[in-house]
């Protein structure tokens, strides 16, 4: 029982109480005082001190019904006082003061995801409707170039789509995971050979929609062993390696490299990948926000040529896949650049099922 606990102090009272009550009959009896007397001081005694420890009882619960009334309402700005009670009602305070933060919190990110949603999508529409309407005020023709123009745009908008839905996926947790037994080197090897193939397409077009477009990074591959395999779903960790890719070559000086290390995890058909650049990092204290959503970093203008801000969303969405897998994702040391490390647990052993 703590020392400052509701209880102790209702214990307390009793004693006190009890103890006042009867040093009052001790003092009636040898002063021979009438019994009403000492009823009535000793019932006056009692209701004070109880009134005193009620109101360091319920003064806080009013407080707390005031608060929680105002949550109910909307507004997230107020917290209890006397959080730090050594009580139970200095512990409720503590979670309702929690409850409030991660309310105003994701009201915060529910206002922003608003304000980010909307200008990613204000972009493409804008360029979409541009093109359109120069095509019926025959300002231009409708000629292959200002068709493929209009197409790249309503590819910018569809996979922003995408992207949302599954994030939409991840709130609502109906994506399923089917894991299977896969090698690691010729599946790495494919992601890399269609992170080229996608760059080289796009080249020269900046096309503000999360993927690269540019030629100029050098992507290597590196596992060990070469006969490494891994338990996993794979289509979601194609989703890890291609945003992280992505991510990294944004983010690299002109001619730079990224390196992909895949190693054998602590258990059996586990998996732990590295993604590796050369770029300018990233400051420890932008560390813990590096996969919240719509957060393209501190940087101000990616290196090299087409490299464009992105929707920052991309590093949200590896989160999500690793989450999925039960596994860790997360910014490491580096001497240079910056070093994403991601840990997959595989195969779960028989003794973490029973």
């Amino acid at each position: 029982m703590r020392p400052f606990s509701i209880k102790t102090k209702l214990g307390t009272l009793v004693v006190v109480a009890v103890f006042i009550t009867t040093g009052l009959l001790m003092i009636a009896v040898r002063t021979e005082t009438e019994l009403r007397f000492i009823t009535v001081f000793s019932m006056i005694a009692t209701l004070l001190i109880t009134q005193f420890v009620a109101h360091s009882i319920t003064a806080p619960l009013d407080e707390m019904n005031t608060v929680a009334r105002g949550i109910s309402h909307g507004d997230y700005t107020r917290r209890v006082r006397g959080a730090d009670r050594r009580d139970e009602l200095g512990d409720l305070a503590q979670t309702i003061n929690r409850m409030a933060d991660d309310l105003e919190a994701q009201e915060r990110q529910r206002k922003e995801l608003v304000a980010n949603v909307s200008h990613e999508l204000r972009t493409p529409i804008a360029g979409l409707r541009a093109v359109l309407e120069n095509v019926v005020d025959g300002v231009s023709a409708a000629d292959p170039e200002t068709m493929r123009t209009a197409l790249k745009q309503t590819e910018r908008l569809g996979r922003l789509v995408e992207t949302l839905l599954d994030l939409s996926r991840l709130d609502n947790g109906v994506v399923p995971l089917r894991k299977r037994r896969f090698e690691v080197w010729p599946y790495l090897s494919g992601v890399l050979k269609e992170a080229n193939m996608v760059a080289s397409a796009r080249a020269g077009i900046a096309s503000g929609s999360g993927s690269h477009t540019r030629t100029d990074v050098h992507l290597h591959l590196d596992v060990s062993p070469p006969e490494l395999t891994a338990h996993a779903d794979p289509e979601r960790i194609h989703q890890v390696v291609a945003n992280l890719i992505d991510n990294a070559v944004k983010h690299s000086p002109p001619h730079g490299r990224v390196t992909v290390k895949a190693r054998r995890g602590d258990g059996p058909e586990s998996l732990d990948l590295e993604v590796l650049d050369e770029g300018p990092g990233i400051p420890r204290s932008e560390w813990h926000r590096v996969f919240e959503r719509f957060n393209r970093g501190g940087v101000v203008a990616p290196h090299g040529p087409g490299s464009d801000g992105g929707t920052g969303l991309g590093l949200a969405i590896a989160r999500w896949a690793v989450d999925l897998h039960g596994g860790r994702i997360g910014v490491a040391e580096s001497q240079r650049g910056c070093r994403i490390q991601v840990t997959l647990p595989g195969v779960p052993s028989p003794d973490r099922l029973t």
